[in-house]
């Protein structure tokens, strides 16, 4: 068991799904992330560079995309310091276009396992149609 806010008793067990967190990334959103994390690559603004480098376009990058999948499980946390232990392998990169759309990655989660007062939580990203994020998986403090 995990509490909610206000002390009510939230049943975390095999199979319980976390709420699906939506995200968008436009390329604005890449600059930014550039800013603050010191990742200039220009394949992460540069359509001419991410062809050149046989891209399919200009791609977000990964942490920010593991950081974003991450949320699910923080945002369904009543303590996000709850999550003791996270992981990803990219498998797909997001293409985010030049437009005022962006890319839209979906991320859903499962609890996959419950023992010891932890849970494990397995985490899917799909961008389009494509998986973009492999094993990504989550270990959270339940009790």
């Amino acid at each position: 068991m995990s509490t909610k806010p206000g002390g009510e008793a939230r049943a975390v067990e095999v199979g319980t799904e976390l709420p699906p967190l939506t995200v968008t990334l436009r390329r604005d959103d890449l600059v930014r992330y550039a800013g603050a994390s010191g990742d200039f690559n220009p394949i992460h603004w540069s359509d001419r560079m991410a062809a050149a480098l046989g891209l399919p376009g200009v791609i977000a990058h990964g942490m920010l995309t593991m950081a974003s999948s991450a949320r699910v499980v923080t945002d369904w946390l009543d303590d996000p310091s709850d999550l003791i232990e996270y992981g990803v392998r990219f498998t797909k990169p997001v293409v985010v276009p030049d437009d005022d759309k962006g890319a839209t990655v979906t991320f859903s989660a499962k609890v996959d396992k419950v023992a010891d007062g932890l849970a494990e939580i397995d985490i899917t990203a799909i961008a389009g149609e494509e998986k973009v994020l492999g094993r990504a998986r989550a270990v959270v403090r339940v009790s």
